[in-house]
């Protein structure tokens, strides 16, 4: 990486501390105690006075629940950028690390001898909803076939994998959180009318 570049990537990390941190209504001193960095150097990190090393960045990323490369690369809040992998697009929805993350997600038409879909398991909770298109959803020995308007949710650590079931791309909005994030529903009025 050039120097240019490089520098350009440091004096982003700062303010993109100082987001997570704000994002979470937390103070340096508060961030100081659980991290064990103090609260002036925190706040030089935050300005860009002090150089991010990575024995100050691995406890926030600990702290904040990011990984690494997401707290020092990760692309400004509110200007996603679609993304494609296995020939997939995802375009982000939300701009912050960590936590709770959306995405719109398109498939492109299934192939008809393509066999049930590669599965994989991590952590997290995993919700999808149909905007068009026939969706299979491999979800450990079960096959699902999801059409616009079904939607599904999931435990992560079960198997699962997806691709297009029909002719034309399927377009889908994918959330996803850690373990132990969930999404909360309300099906009444809060005052229960």
């Amino acid at each position: 990486m050039p120097d240019n570049d490089l520098a350009l990537v440091l004096a982003a990390v700062g303010p993109r501390l100082r987001a997570l941190r704000r994002q979470r209504g937390t103070t340096l001193a508060a961030l100081s105690e659980r991290t064990g960095i103090s609260p002036s150097t925190l706040s030089r990190l935050e300005s860009g006075e002090r150089k991010p090393t990575l024995e100050l960045l691995l406890p926030l990323a600990r702290e904040y629940g990011v990984r690494l490369d997401e707290l020092v690369g990760a692309e400004p809040t509110g200007v996603p950028r679609p993304v494609t992998r296995h020939g997939h697009v995802f375009v982000p929805l939300t701009g912050r690390l960590g936590g709770l993350r959306a995405y719109k997600r398109i498939l492109p038409a299934g192939r008809p001898d393509a066999g049930r879909p590669a599965q994989r398991a991590h952590e997290g909770y995993g919700w999808l909803y149909v905007l068009s298109g026939t969706l299979r959803l491999a979800l450990a020995e079960h096959d699902l076939f999801l059409g616009a308007g079904e939607a599904a949710e999931f435990d992560t650590r079960t198997p699962h994998g997806f691709e297009n079931a029909g002719p034309e791309p399927v377009e889908l909005l994918h959330l996803y959180g850690p373990q132990g994030e969930r999404i909360r529903t309300r099906t009444r009025p809060a005052d229960g009318r």
